[in-house]
């Protein structure tokens, strides 16, 4: 396994005499970019192969960024027990509004946080967080709660196991009610029109739970960025699911074939 691997970044680094690259800044061919197209799904994969050129300018932003930020957390993949972001920090009125206290956040991208908030309040909305980051320990103890609330088959449709809870990252806010009414109210509406233009991802989208693994979610926003958004919507039909699951399988390829 390791071997194939790296030969395909060998020859993903090695342009072949004659090849023509299908970005100036990438070493890829068509031939060199074949395989990593084809962990697409269609039909993702036929408007890539349309355009090579296009894909990768786009996704070329995202390798400058941090990669915690498109990690794949989901129901097979999963943090590590001890995994705590070290730039936590406490969300704290006037700056936003929260119904407890003691919430966290990735300092990190705080900023794009606050300008969200302030950016509704402009509209007259209230954004208000209702959860954000959650420890493997708490997670632990919030499933187990639900499981024997509602039994185990229920609870995993609506519920993290410990480690594959997005929350751990620090960079999740579950909003409002945290029910499926929130999609109705202003704060949702807006939300869902809006949320990306800070960078901001739902998770789990209405009629995805085959995908996902979970139930509709219209509370839970991820922070990926603002490109990231982008090139989730065009691409991988702004699904944040297959954004991630392309990451975590290509993103490696992608960036040894950027040129130094």
């Amino acid at each position: 396994m390791f071997r194939t691997i790296a030969l395909l970044v060998l020859s993903i680094l090695t342009l072949p005499a004659g090849a023509q690259a299908l970005h100036p800044a990438f070493t890829f061919t068509a031939e060199t970019f074949a395989p990593v197209a084809r962990a697409l799904p269609e039909p993702f994969k036929t408007a890539v192969l349309a355009n090579p050129k296009a894909f990768l300018e786009d996704y070329k932003s995202l390798l400058g960024q941090s990669s915690d930020l498109l990690v794949l957390v989901d129901k097979k993949n999963e943090l590590p027990s001890d995994y705590e972001p070290d730039d936590l920090v406490t969300l704290r009125g006037p700056a936003f509004v929260v119904n407890k206290s003691g919430m966290k956040f990735r300092k990190a991208y705080l900023p794009e946080l606050t300008t969200l908030v302030k950016a509704a309040k402009k509209e007259g909305l209230t954004i208000e967080i209702s959860s954000a980051y959650r420890s493997w320990v708490y997670q632990k103890n919030t499933f187990q709660a639900y499981v024997n609330k509602d039994g185990l088959a229920t609870a995993e449709r609506y519920s993290a196991r410990p480690g594959r809870s997005q929350h751990q990252l620090g960079t999740v806010v579950d909003l409002g009610s945290v029910t499926p009414d929130f999609a109705d109210t202003k704060e949702g509406r807006w939300m869902a029109a809006h949320a990306e233009e800070f960078g901001f991802s739902l998770s789990y989208p209405e009629g995805q739970e085959g995908l996902t693994g979970y139930v509709y979610e219209p509370w839970h926003f991820r922070y990926i960025g603002a490109e990231a958004c982008l090139v989730q919507k065009k691409w991988f039909g702004d699904l944040q699911q297959r954004l991630t699951e392309f990451q975590a399988s290509q993103g490696a390829a992608i960036l040894a074939a950027l040129k130094k």
